[in-house]
């Protein structure tokens, strides 16, 4: 039975990968570095800190992570204006876990800022969430569960109780090794890359029914 849903961000509820992408590379930019996009790719999923250091990293550039971190989000919150959208599924979903007395969690690598950022630009008020736990609140990123045992803790559920819902293969893993369900969303991975998850789907819109009857059952106990 599922009583607590647990969402990663990025790739779940927004896509803002090509966002904090070019605001790092915009970052950068000012140091005097090209970066490209494959240099990225390593690096998803594992928390902003991990991702500006190691595109630093492979570029010979030692990064001061404090300042340049603050600098990616001033440039993100800047871009990001007006032009990040739910992913599709995003806003009935979350209804359809409202309706079924679920409690909800937001677990993110990301830090606060950026999670506060996505939420209201893609209309969601933060208080719709019983708890948002951010990728500062963990000293091991995913894909260590840590993250997923904290927000089941704070939801007063154990992870075998939450259904944490994923797009990224470090997400995947760290969900399995809490102990938690897992439903990967094909966002950023192809679905041979997720084959860890108990379920796969494309997006929220396109939940399977076995997650949505162990919701129902929820409940009705």
């Amino acid at each position: 039975m599922i009583k607590g849903i647990l969402f990663d961000m990025d790739g779940v509820l927004v896509d803002s990968e090509k966002y904090i992408f070019e605001a790092t590379k915009r970052m950068f930019a000012e140091h005097g570095i090209t970066v490209k996009q494959e240099d990225a790719l390593h690096f998803v999923g594992m928390g902003e800190n991990r991702y500006i250091s190691g595109i630093g990293e492979l570029n010979g550039f030692k990064v001061d992570i404090e300042r340049d971190k603050a600098r990616t989000y001033a440039i993100y919150e800047a871009i990001t204006h007006g032009k990040l959208n739910a992913l599709p599924g995003v806003h009935s979903f979350i209804c359809e876990c409202i309706n079924n007395g679920m409690k909800m969690a937001i677990a993110s690598s990301a830090d606060k800022v950026k999670i506060l950022i996505n939420l209201r630009e893609i209309g969601l008020d933060a208080d719709l969430f019983q708890t948002i736990v951010n990728g500062q609140e963990v000293e091991r990123k995913k894909p260590f569960p840590d993250i997923y045992f904290l927000a089941a803790k704070k939801l007063g559920l154990n992870p075998e109780e939450c259904l944490v819902i994923e797009d990224a293969i470090s997400g995947v893993s760290a969900a399995k090794a809490a102990g938690a369900k897992c439903l990967a969303l094909t966002t950023s991975f192809p679905e041979n890359k997720l084959t860890q998850a108990d379920w796969i789907c494309n997006d929220l819109s396109e939940v399977p029914a076995p997650v949505l009857l162990l919701m129902t059952a929820a409940q009705k106990s």
